[in-house]
């Protein structure tokens, strides 16, 4: 696999699991804290969720270059991480392109 395929699919990858970690932080770790009173849990989920966001948000701009993508584009897929489920819809239109290109 070649390094711009290689970039994509990790880019893909990282939708996915930043998309699950947002759902997590705001359905799980959230109402614990307040709700349970049990605010480390955001702490945890918080600090794995920034990590995840971060390398979204990083392979994002790689993907950009690599695909010479839109700017318009770049612009949607980084809101699509800020809106809890949005990921998992970004990974599935690339999963559908690649298909396509296959």
């Amino acid at each position: 696999m070649d390094t711009t395929k290689k970039t994509l699919t990790y880019f893909r990858n990282i939708a996915v699991i930043e998309g699950i970690s947002t759902v997590i932080l705001f359905f799980v770790a959230m109402p614990l804290k307040y709700w349970a009173d049990m605010p480390m849990a955001v702490t945890y989920v918080g600090w794995i969720h920034g990590v995840l966001f971060i390398a979204y948000a990083y392979l994002l701009v790689m993907c950009w270059d690599k695909y010479k993508w839109a700017l318009g584009r770049v612009v949607t897929y980084f809101l699509a991480s800020l809106v809890p489920f949005a990921p998992f819809f970004v990974e599935r239109k690339l999963r559908e392109e690649t298909q396509v290109r296959a």
